[in-house]
């Protein structure tokens, strides 16, 4: 438990119907007897003035008291219901800071409850998931986080490393025992299965990810390639300026949009063209910027233009990096087009992915959505899903490395204490994830990106 007690506004910056105060620590009685004239029966409204420290009528509304330890933050918690005017609530605040709080810090509330035992720091962490929630199957996984539904897989695979963990040590504790867990498979196999079950919470977590992050895609192009109508195709509405001027696009232009429920930050850049045009050199320099952070890469190419279709002599600068060939896709523009010559076999690109579209008519959009989704390993299936971070897949991946890592040592050498010291290092990973084995600065960056009051 905290010595102070910290106050916050916990409603949105504004005007509305109803603002909420929220104080905790061990003055939240105190204060309230101050205020409203009692400490409320715990989880009991009541309703009456609030008064000043200097016992000045500021507001009439409903105040709730929440006895330690029940109450979201494991402390004695106070709630003041009034009206929602800004003004208003500041007063409340300051009279509650006069009577002994502190504002309190970005996410120190979350923090609370998860020092006080209430939450682990994946359902802290999905708080703010569930608060900043862009789509209803986001709000769903962020939810099922805070139900605990990710801390209970990974506590699933918590325990069963440490059993792991027994039985190599105690093979290598005392050899001479009848039964060598090392060598009769024993731990092999149940080594195996570890593995199998992380790699399926870690294609949940890969999903959380991609749910909560979104997929950045960057359409690139020569002038007039459609990319302008391809960007207002997918948001549905007319977001880029669409001529036949080349080079009408001179910056990156980004839309926020959904596929079926999967977040899409899609770009529209400048045309790629040689030009002495410094704007026009400035807006390509940005487009290559937002090509190398890009998830996915649209290269659109007129299919109409004979000049283009030959993708290795024309597009070197995609083809020949291998960063950007492994996430490069090739979208064939204009077939609705008479003139248009875009035949698959004509080009064979056997490691490229390849659609035909017509921005202009709609044809081919949907095999292009389906093709974006399948890249990122995207389903609409909720069921058992969790809101995750990137965080959260860096932890996963490291504890698969490991245990593949001691798996391979045991096979071929039967290295009893090199795979016990590889469980360990494996067990910490995972343990970051719920908060059992964290830093404080890692703590201190993940509270601090919450919002004031929660």
């Amino acid at each position: 438990m905290s010595s102070d007690t910290i106050v916050a506004i916990a409603t949105p910056p504004g005007r509305g119907g109803v603002g909420i105060v929220r104080i905790s620590g061990p003055l939240s009685a105190t204060i309230a007897k101050q205020i409203i004239g009692l400490c409320p029966a715990p989880r009991y409204a009541h309703y009456g003035n609030f008064t000043s420290h200097t016992q000045q009528l500021l507001d009439r509304g409903i105040a709730l008291f929440f006895q330690a330890p029940h109450s979201f933050t494991g402390e004695d918690v106070l709630e003041l219901h009034g009206h929602g005017g800004p003004v208003v609530l500041d007063m409340l605040v300051a009279s509650a800071v006069a009577m002994g709080a502190r504002l309190a810090r970005p996410g120190e509330f979350s923090e609370r409850a998860f020092l006080n035992d209430k939450l682990d720091l994946s359902q802290a962490e999905a708080i703010a998931d569930l608060i900043n929630a862009a789509s209803q199957q986001a709000a769903r996984q962020a939810m099922n986080s805070l139900s605990g539904e990710f801390s209970k897989q990974i506590r699933t695979l918590t325990d069963a490393l440490i059993q792991l963990r027994v039985n190599v040590e105690s093979a290598i504790d005392f050899p001479e025992e009848e039964i060598d867990f090392l060598t009769d498979g024993h731990i092999e196999r149940s080594l195996e299965q570890v593995i199998a079950q992380l790699s399926v919470v870690l294609q949940k977590a890969q999903q959380g990810v991609l749910v909560r992050e979104g997929m950045k895609v960057a359409i690139a192009g020569r002038p007039n390639a459609g990319k302008s109508s391809l960007l207002n195709a997918l948001a549905q509405q007319d977001i880029a300026i669409v001529t036949d001027i080349p080079g009408t696009t001179r910056d990156v232009l980004s839309e926020h949009i959904h596929i079926d429920g999967m977040p899409l930050h899609i770009s529209d850049t400048a045309g790629l063209r040689n030009t002495r045009d410094k704007v026009e050199q400035i807006g390509m320099d940005r487009a290559w910027q937002a090509f190398r952070q890009a998830d996915r890469i649209l290269l659109l190419i007129d299919s109409s233009d004979p000049q283009q279709l030959d993708i290795d002599k024309h597009w070197p600068e995609f083809v020949n990096d291998p960063e950007m060939r492994r996430k490069l896709t090739l979208a064939y523009n204009k077939i609705d087009l008479d003139s248009a010559q875009y035949q698959v076999a004509q080009h064979p690109q056997p490691d490229l992915s390849t659609v035909a579209i017509s921005a202009h008519t709609g044809q081919g959009l949907a095999q292009l959505k389906a093709h974006l989704k399948q890249v990122m390993g995207y389903t609409a299936n909720s069921e058992g899903s969790f809101s995750a971070r990137r965080r959260h897949l860096d932890a996963l991946q490291s504890a698969e490395k490991l245990l593949c890592l001691g798996l391979q040592q045991l096979r071929s050498h039967s290295a009893g204490e090199l795979l016990a010291e590889d469980l360990r290092h494996a067990q910490q990973y995972l343990n970051q994830i719920t908060g059992e084995f964290s830093s404080d600065d890692l703590l201190g960056k993940i509270f601090s990106s919450f919002c004031i009051g929660k």
